[in-house]
């Protein structure tokens, strides 16, 4: 989902040594891709690089000429996986065009450290940039408190709005407006907050989630009613460790779990008690749970069991009808059906539907997906 888990510790270093370094950014794509816009990687003087624009085609090219390309400021940079001739001269079957936003640290540092934000506090964040003209380069921000302009009264009103239209939108913008007076294509890049998951449970299966999930970049809690499973050493990579008091699970006080409405929530505790108590403190009284995605191991059997006992604890009244209703919100059991029966592939069954789920994806088969939409487009 993106590449700022390896670009930004390299950022880091880089500015607390006050070293140049280029920014390579995909601001659009024509015909098939790897990567998509938004997509980014980072390039030090000494060789090293973060992050990815293509599925490893472009990168040693970008890498080559981004260091003169930029001497004299940020510049877009078209790069053709098919030429004219029909070879692939990046080694790439994708058959496509990628224009790639090449700038240095002066440019480049203000949009880092809005990133780093919208990572750090998990926060939705628009960035729109300028791409033509004497601006290029210039930015303005929607979604966070902090500032990150360094003139701000001197951003143009016409891309200040972009970026707003996009955050408020929640998709990116790739527009035409007018800069100063003239023309000028602004890209509003739409940044979600980082995905969460809150894994309840801190069994050994725990241990597979967590490293997919981190190698995707998420943001990872584990929670545990049982504190000698709930340790740092266990579970080394994780952003947080809670060992919860199930006894005060849902609280009386009204404080609920940390969690962000895009989260997702899996319950794997192999304890009924643990897994009902912790049901109740998600719920949301009668509307069920308010979070991207709820999933529940188990047979559906022992889940609807669960969910009676967590309306009993909410002092809710568990009728069949209410209970059926909550369970449809829930994605019980966990998971696609990759075959899966051992704790790794089951983890990659689990994550694979969280994935699909949160990014609303069908699911099917690419080349079933692709047949479709080249149909759909036959037919236009």
């Amino acid at each position: 989902m993106t590449d700022l888990e390896h670009i930004l510790p390299l950022w880091n270093e880089l500015e607390s040594a006050a070293s140049d370094y280029v920014l390579a950014t995909v601001v659009a794509v024509e015909g098939s891709s790897y990567r998509r816009p938004g997509a980014r990687m980072l390039l030090a003087q000494d060789g090293r690089r973060a992050g990815t624009v293509s599925g490893g085609c472009l990168e040693a090219e970008v890498a080559k000429r981004a260091w003169w390309l930029t001497a004299n400021g940020p510049v877009v940079e078209r790069y053709s996986t098919l030429d004219d001739d029909g070879d692939l001269p990046y080694g790439s079957g994708c058959g496509g065009v990628v224009s790639i936003l090449l700038e240095r640290r002066k440019t480049a540092s203000v949009l880092l450290r809005a990133l780093k934000v919208n990572w750090d506090v998990r926060k939705p964040l628009a960035i729109a940039t300028v791409l033509e003209g004497a601006r290029m380069g210039e930015r303005a921000f929607a979604g966070l408190q902090e500032s990150f302009e360094n003139k701000p009264d001197l951003i143009p009103n016409e891309f200040r709005g972009l970026a707003d239209e996009a955050f408020n939108e929640c998709a990116s913008i790739d527009r035409q407006v007018q800069v100063d007076g003239a023309p000028a294509r602004v890209w509003a890049d739409y940044r979600p907050a980082r995905p969460g998951l809150w894994i309840f449970g801190a069994g050994d299966d725990a241990r597979p989630l967590l490293r997919l999930a981190r190698e995707l970049g998420w943001f990872v809690a584990v929670a545990d009613g049982r504190s000698h499973l709930t340790t740092r050493g266990r579970f080394a990579a994780a952003d947080e460790i809670r060992v919860l008091n199930i006894d005060l699970l849902p609280d009386p006080n009204g404080n609920s779990l940390p969690m962000l409405p895009s989260d997702a929530a899996l319950l794997m505790t192999h304890s009924f008690e643990q897994d009902s108590h912790i049901l109740a403190a998600l719920l949301n009284n009668e509307l069920g749970f308010p979070y991207a995605y709820v999933g529940v191991l188990g047979p559906q059997r022992r889940t609807r069991e669960a969910l009676a006992e967590a309306a009993r604890l909410r002092g809710i009244e568990p009728d069949p009808d209410r209970v059926e209703n909550w369970l449809v919100g829930l994605h019980s059991p966990t998971g696609l059906d990759l075959g899966a029966d051992t704790s790794p592939s089951i983890a990659l069954s689990i994550l694979a539907e969280v994935q699909q789920v949160l990014n609303a994806a069908t699911g099917a088969p690419l080349r079933q997906v692709r047949a479709t939409n080249s149909s759909l487009a036959a037919r236009r």
